[in-house]
């Protein structure tokens, strides 16, 4: 496994996504007990990054975290969590909502305090650091609750207003080989020094290799038009005229790892044969004329005409 610098951690390439635990109905996530061996073989195999939220599985996921890495020296994992998106909340973003989901949080992952705690893709307008949500946060971090804190967001028009008008320190981003928009804002992540978590990389499962023009879905997934699986179909056997011999898989997550303003990747794992296949990816190093073309399919196949998620 290969680490990045975090804050004032390192984090392995490859972290744990954790909205699938105690997911069992939806996602056909692990069983309590089997999520709780799967983020302990996580760690023993080097992943030191978890990034969760107080919404996934209806809190269960923060709860199993806890009781999985309780055992392990705290210093060495690193924890991201989010506020704005509660059960049974009905404005998750309220400042004092903010402050007990933190407060919440604390107790669901059996710590003293959060590595890092984000704003959970909230309204643009908040993106200030004089908005109640950033002030709040402020104040948790000089408490010592968590130890820094930003957003997790979709475009590059919303990653450079929280760079240039807010304090954040760290930036969870939608990107992988389908959606490339916040690549124009990593030259400004750069220079400000935000560390960057990249969600949803596998496109829902799209760039694991596993779907076809003839996939249907249910539950979140139910979203997609027949036209829109079809031309996800298409692209995917553009990517497959470009991958060579590496997995889909494989190839996705080397894709995001190549570029050096990553920190890590948070990627769901539903068992422990998927987790050892997404960790083997920080082996990988892409080539650089491979990216190039990874970056020209999307010039001229997505961006003009963006697909849905």
């Amino acid at each position: 496994m290969n680490y990045r610098k975090y804050l004032g951690k390192v984090v392995s390439e490859i972290g744990f996504g954790a909205w699938q635990l105690g997911n069992d109905k939806e996602w056909g996530g692990p069983k309590d007990s089997e999520a709780i061996k799967l983020v302990e073989t996580a760690v023993e195999l080097g992943c030191n990054f978890f990034d969760t939220a107080p919404n996934y599985a209806e809190g269960k996921s923060e709860l199993i975290l806890g009781e999985a890495l309780k055992e392990f020296d705290r210093e060495k994992i690193v924890i991201n969590t989010k506020v704005g998106h509660v059960p049974g909340e009905k404005d998750g973003f309220a400042p004092e909502v903010i402050k007990k989901t933190v407060e919440n949080s604390l107790k669901k992952l059996k710590t003293n305090y959060l590595d890092s705690v984000i704003l959970h893709n909230p309204p643009i307008e908040m993106l200030d650091k004089n908005s109640q949500q950033f002030k709040v946060l402020k104040e948790l971090k000089k408490s010592g609750l968590i130890k820094a804190y930003g957003a997790s967001l979709d475009f590059s028009y919303e990653v450079d207003k929280l760079v240039e008008n807010t304090d954040s320190e760290v930036v969870e981003i939608l990107f992988n080989i389908f959606f490339q928009d916040v690549r124009k804002s990593f030259n400004k992540i750069r220079e400000k020094g935000l560390a960057v978590i990249v969600k949803v990389p596998l496109d829902s499962g799209w760039l694991t290799g596993k779907y076809n023009k003839d996939s249907r879905f249910t539950g979140i997934r139910s979203r997609w038009s027949v036209e829109d699986i079809e031309r996800r179909a298409k692209l995917i056997e553009k990517i497959k005229e470009i991958k060579g011999n590496v997995s889909m898989v494989h190839e996705a997550l080397s894709y995001i790892l190549s570029y050096d303003v990553i920190s890590t990747i948070a990627v769901g794992s539903k068992n422990i044969e998927q987790l050892k296949e997404n960790l083997k990816a920080s082996e990988i190093k892409m080539d650089k004329s491979k990216v190039k073309k990874y970056e020209e399919l999307y010039e001229r196949e997505i961006a003009i005409n963006p697909l849905p998620w």
